[in-house]
């Protein structure tokens, strides 16, 4: 592995990810692309010059690859192996949505607006 990082180190080292289990779920998942391919397995390699097409939650980023680096470093340093290409898409094609907001001395949520909160927080995590 001279030449090459896996997919799933290089994530986690630029901070993408919180965790290498997390890199590797979104590959299955088939939520990253190196150079226009799918990288449904972990073990793909990537190399500076290379493209990664990032799909997390809403949001989708294009990332040039500039360096492969050697830990999961400050996030000052994980900034220094990517270069990112245009501004992050968003895939939902709405505007960001304002926080959820409940004024002090309303009482506990209702069961649809409990439902409301779970559907926004997990949407935004999981997808």
């Amino acid at each position: 592995m001279s030449d090459g990082l896996r997919v799933d180190k290089w994530l986690w080292f630029s901070r993408f990810c919180i965790s290498r289990s997390l890199a590797q779920t979104l590959c299955a998942g088939g939520r990253i692309l190196v150079n226009g391919i799918e990288a449904r397995k972990s073990k793909v390699l990537v190399r500076p010059g290379d493209t990664v097409v990032i799909t997390i939650g809403p949001v989708r980023r294009t990332v040039a690859v500039k360096a492969l680096g050697t830990r999961r470093g400050p996030a000052p340093e994980a900034e220094l192996l990517f270069e990112e290409q245009g501004e992050p898409e968003r895939l939902d094609g709405a505007k960001k949505e304002a926080p959820l907001y409940r004024p002090p001395g309303t009482g506990r949520p209702t069961k649809r607006e409990r439902r409301a909160l779970e559907k926004f927080f997990l949407r935004s995590s999981t997808d």
